[in-house]
C-alpha cells in the first residue's frame, strides 16, 4: 500500500472548561479511527499507537515518520450546555501543510450522526487529494441511540485503556452500569470480557473466577452479535488460555481477521499462534501487518521481540526486550523472555543476577522457581538444581499449577530425561494447560525436537486447521467499458457547459451528485 493512502488520527483535544470530558474526546477519536479502518486500501494507524502521542509536543513530520503515514488528522472537542463543537484539520505531513479543515456545531444528542459525518467527509477529502478507494455509505455504526449509555461506555473504555488494576476495576463498574441500562450493549460485554481477562492473566484476581466471568461475558456478546470481530478475538483467547484449544484459537482469530483485517490485536495473536506451531514465515507476515498499523504499541513490540526469540535471533530479541523494559520495567512477559534469551545465549551469570533483581511481587512463584532451576541446570550445578527440581515436582502435584508443569517439563528436557518429560506431558494435558502450548515448541526445549515421540505430541498440541482465505478478492471494475465511455462523455460535456470547476467549494461528492453518478464510480472513473 502506498504511504500516501495512510492516516493517523491523533487524540482530539478536550478544550472545554470541564476536564472531565476528556473521556468524550478520546471516545470520538477512537470512533473515527474505527470508522476509517473499515476502508479497504486506506492504512489507518490503530488507537494504541496514535494515543502514544497524547499530551506530547512533537512536530507533525516526526510523528508521521514514526507512524509511517502521509496524512495526520488533528481535532478538538468542546462541550458546553448540551452543545458540542468538533473542529478537525487534515495535514499533509511531509510539508506540514493543512489542506482541509472543518468545524461542526451540533446538539450533543446528535453525536452519533456527527461521528459518521466526520469520518465520511475525511475519507472523501483524502480520496480527492491522494487517489481512488471505495467509501461505504456509512462508516460509523452507532453502538446505541442512548446518550447516557454511550457516555458511560466511553468512560469505561477510558479507564480500561489505562491498563492498571485500579482503573480496570473502575471500568468494570462502569460497564456493569451500562448493562443495567442496556443489557444488549455488545461493546460493554466485550469490554467486561477483556477486563476480566486482564485481571486473570495478571493474576490480580483468582484466575479461575476471572476467566469464568470473562467466558460468561464473551458468550453473551456472541449471542448478541456472532459477527463481531471483537467477539471472535475474545473467543480465540478463551479457547487458548482456558481450554488449551489451539485449533479453536486459530479458527476464531481467522474469523476475527476476516471480519476486520485491520484489527492489530488479532494480527498479533495470529502471528503468535503461527510462531508456536513453527510456521515462522506466516508468523512474520501477520507480525508485519500488525506493526504497520500499530508500530508503537508495547504489546506489538513485545511480539516483535518474541518473534526474534522463536526464530533463534536472541541478540535481536534481547535488544527489543530491553526497549520494552525501559518503557515498563514490570512487563512480565518481557522479563521472562529476557531470562530465556540469556539462557540460550549461555549468559548464565547475567541471567542469575537478572533473576535476583526481579521483585518477587510481580512474578508467579513457580515461574521464578522454574527459571532458577533452569539456570542451575544449564550451569550443570547438581547441588543447586536438585533441591529446585524437588520443589518443582512438589508444586506440579497441583492440577492447576501450570507454570510448575511447564518448567518441570523443560527441566526434564534439559537434563536429558526425555521419557519423564513425555510422561509428564501426557499426564498434564488432561488439565488443559495452555502454558504447555508455549513450552513444547520453545527454543529451551530444542533438545527434544529430534525425539521420535516429538511429532506425535506436536500434532496433538498444534493440529492443522483449515484456514479461511484472507486474501482480498479480485475486484471487477465499477463500470464496464461501454458505460464508462458514456459517463466520460457526460462528464466532459457537463464540465464544458456548466463549468462547475469555478465553484471553490466543489468536491468529488458534489460533482457526482451533479452528473448523477455514485461518488465511488466517479472516483474510479477519474483515476
Amino acid at each position: 500500500m502506498s504511504i500516501t493512502n495512510s492516516i493517523a488520527v491523533l487524540p482530539f483535544l478536550n478544550i472545554g472548561s470541564n476536564t472531565e470530558y476528556e473521556y468524550f474526546s478520546d471516545g470520538i477519536t477512537e470512533e473515527i479511527i474505527n470508522g476509517l479502518s473499515g476502508i479497504e486500501n486506506l492504512k489507518v494507524i490503530s488507537r494504541r499507537s496514535s494515543f502514544f502521542f497524547k499530551g506530547k509536543n512533537i512536530p507533525i513530520k516526526e510523528i508521521a515518520d514514526q507512524l509511517g503515514v502521509n496524512i495526520i488528522l488533528e481535532g478538538s472537542v468542546r462541550i458546553a450546555h448540551e452543545m458540542v463543537r468538533i473542529s478537525t484539520q487534515l495535514i499533509q505531513a511531509q510539508e506540514d501543510f493543512h489542506f482541509w479543515s472543518h468545524t461542526w456545531d451540533r446538539k450533543l444528542e446528535n453525536i452519533f450522526a456527527i461521528q459518521d459525518e466526520i469520518s465520511l467527509l475525511i475519507a472523501e477529502k483524502i480520496r480527492e487529494q491522494f487517489g481512488h478507494f471505495e467509501i461505504a455509505d456509512h462508516l460509523v455504526q452507532p453502538q446505541t441511540e442512548n446518550l447516557d449509555v454511550y457516555s458511560l461506555a466511553l468512560k469505561a473504555r477510558y479507564y480500561f485503556n489505562r491498563w492498571n488494576p485500579e482503573d480496570i476495576e473502575i471500568a468494570i463498574q462502569l460497564y456493569e452500569q451500562v448493562l443495567t441500562l442496556a443489557p444488549d450493549h455488545v461493546e460493554s460485554c466485550i469490554g467486561l470480557a477483556d477486563a476480566y481477562g486482564f485481571m486473570a492473566t495478571t493474576q490480580f484476581m483468582p484466575m479461575e473466577s476471572a476467566w469464568a466471568k470473562a467466558a460468561a461475558y464473551t458468550q453473551k456478546a456472541y449471542a448478541l452479535n456472532p459477527h463481531h470481530a471483537g467477539v471472535h478475538y475474545q473467543l480465540a483467547n478463551m479457547a487458548f488460555f482456558t481450554d488449551c484449544d489451539f485449533a479453536g484459537a486459530v479458527n476464531h482469530t481467522e474469523k476475527s481477521l476476516a471480519l476486520k483485517p485491520s484489527y492489530p490485536e488479532a494480527q498479533q495473536f495470529r502471528s503468535f499462534l503461527y510462531m508456536l506451531s513453527g510456521m515462522m514465515e506466516e508468523a512474520r507476515n501477520h507480525l508485519q501487518l500488525a506493526l504497520g498499523i500499530d508500530p508503537l504499541n508495547q504489546e506489538t513490540l513485545f511480539y516483535k521481540a518474541y518473534f526474534f526469540y522463536r526464530n533463534n535471533q536472541f541478540n535481536k530479541a534481547l535488544e527489543q526486550l530491553e526497549n520494552c523494559l525501559v518503557v515498563n520495567p514490570k512487563n512480565i512477559p518481557a522479563l521472562v523472555v529476557k531470562c530465556y534469551c540469556l539462557l540460550m545465549m549461555d549468559s548464565l551469570q547475567e541471567a542469575h543476577t537478572f533473576v535476583q533483581e526481579i521483585p518477587n511481587s510481580i512474578m508467579n512463584p513457580d515461574e521464578l522457581l522454574g527459571i532458577q532451576s533452569l539456570i542451575h541446570i544449564f550451569q550443570k550445578d547438581e547441588k543447586k538444581f536438585t533441591p529446585h527440581l524437588t520443589k518443582l515436582q512438589n508444586s506440579a502435584q497441583d492440577p492447576i499449577a501450570f507454570q510448575a508443569h511447564s518448567y518441570l517439563f523443560l527441566a526434564y528436557v534439559n537434563l536429558g530425561l526425555f521419557d519423564q518429560a513425555f510422561d509428564l506431558l501426557e499426564n498434564v494435558l488432561r488439565f488443559k494447560s495452555s502454558i504447555f502450548l508455549l513450552s513444547y515448541s520453545d527454543p529451551l526445549a530444542k533438545n527434544i525436537f529430534d525425539h521420535r515421540r516429538y511429532p506425535e505430541f506436536h500434532d496433538r498440541l498444534y493440529p492443522k486447521v483449515n484456514q479461511i482465505n484472507l486474501q482480498p478478492k479480485n475486484k471487477t471494475a465499477l463500470l464496464d467499458v461501454g458505460i464508462a465511455k458514456q459517463f466520460s462523455k457526460k462528464l466532459l460535456d457537463f464540465m464544458a457547459d456548466e463549468r462547475p470547476y469555478l465553484n471553490p467549494d466543489l468536491s468529488l461528492k458534489l460533482l457526482a451528485d451533479m452528473v448523477e453518478i455514485h461518488p465511488n464510480q466517479l472516483s474510479w472513473l477519474l483515476n
